[in-house]
């Protein structure tokens, strides 16, 4: 700011001769806009820690660090390798000039000045710089908005999918708690995993809020299986269970096709993974492909051996629910078949963190 309060243009000159400095000075003065200045390119790099110029205005033939050097170092910092640098200088060599270009200064004005030319090119720059200020934020203000855009369509789509998974859970007689405590539970064993020598290269903090969210998505499939068999009391028929089974491959296919339109990313991959995988047993006699080991998804493992645990420890309509103890007792006896015997140990010592 000027003695009147008003916000005015700052130009740092760098000049080693007095006479050069206060030259410059005064036409800057004469313009309306502050002159700050350095004797050479150190003392220069001393300021530009304090006071943040609009436009630079060096000499290149300086003692200590000459302009070339100096406007190196600027460039190389993104904090002001945005401010235009003017090269000062007596040198006519083309040479002089592309070496200038090459470095990233924005002009090259010749000594002795000529006073119109010095203020015609500080004008000149000080309003580039200011058109470039402004498109920056109108690209940041646009960023901002699609990206809000892209997270509100995103986010629809999660609530059309929860949707859907309201009616399987509810076809499948599952209340709500199920899925939060599937969700719950997913996230805190993909933590302690995270930990281990064994999972901390595969899951990442990302990767945990993802498997959060997309866990529930496991049984969407069911939207698509009849009330009568997803209810049924009574052990399912040989066709029945084969209907039944169907889920994983219809939940799979709704999120393959959203993914295959174009909308990638993380969390319809995972949500997909899982909703096709999560039956698949470690010793490749589940379904629906018969997939064994690590050939299984790692998000598909975390959830059949969560949701196992949650649906052990929850009444159905059929038997009571188990207690902790209980359920794992029975658990232990899958691991190694249908379950990874290593995420399942560290379920076991994580087992009263669950819901």
């Amino acid at each position: 700011m000027d003695r009147n309060g008003r916000n005015v243009s700052r130009i740092l000159i760098i000049d080693d001769v007095e006479a050069n400095r206060f030259l410059l000075r005064n036409m800057i003065e004469d313009m309306g806009y502050m002159p700050i200045l350095a004797e050479n390119g150190v003392q220069a790099l001393k300021l530009l820690e304090r006071v943040r110029p609009q436009l630079i205005i060096s000499d290149i033939a300086m003692p200590e660090m000459d302009g070339y050097e100096f406007c190196r170092i600027v460039k190389a910092n993104a904090s002001v390798r945005d401010i235009p640098v003017i090269f000062i200088s007596a040198f006519e060599e083309t040479e002089n000039i592309v070496n200038g270009f090459a470095l990233g200064g924005a002009d090259y004005i010749m000594k002795p000045f000529i006073p119109e030319v010095v203020k015609a090119r500080v004008e000149l720059h000080l309003k580039l710089n200011e058109y470039n200020r402004e498109l920056l934020e109108i690209n940041r203000q646009l960023q901002v908005s699609v990206n809000e855009q892209l997270r509100q369509i995103e986010q629809e789509k999660k609530n059309v999918l929860y949707s859907l998974t309201r009616v399987a859970r509810e076809n499948a007689s599952y209340d709500v708690e199920h899925m939060e405590r599937l969700s719950y539970d997913c996230r805190t064993l993909a933590e302690a995993m995270q930990l281990t020598e064994a999972y901390g290269s595969l899951i990442s903090d990302a990767y945990v809020e993802t498997i959060e969210i997309a866990s529930p998505l496991c049984d969407l499939g069911n939207v698509a299986i009849s009330t009568e068999i997803l209810q049924k009391a009574d052990s399912l028929e040989p066709e029945e269970r084969l209907i039944m089974q169907k889920h994983t491959e219809i939940g799979a296919r709704i999120l393959r096709d959203i993914e295959n339109n174009g909308d990638y990313n993380d969390f319809i991959h995972m949500s997909g993974d899982i909703a096709h995988y999560h039956h698949e047993h470690w010793d490749g006699s589940g379904y629906p492909c018969g997939l064994k080991g690590e050939e299984i998804p790692l998000s598909a493992q975390i959830v059949a051996i969560a949701g196992a645990y949650c649906s052990l420890t929850e009444k159905r309509t059929y038997r009571g629910a188990y207690g902790r103890e209980e359920a794992l007792a029975l658990m232990e006896k899958d691991a190694g078949s249908k379950f990874n015997p290593e995420i399942f140990r560290i379920l076991t010592k994580i087992s009263r963190q669950l819901r």
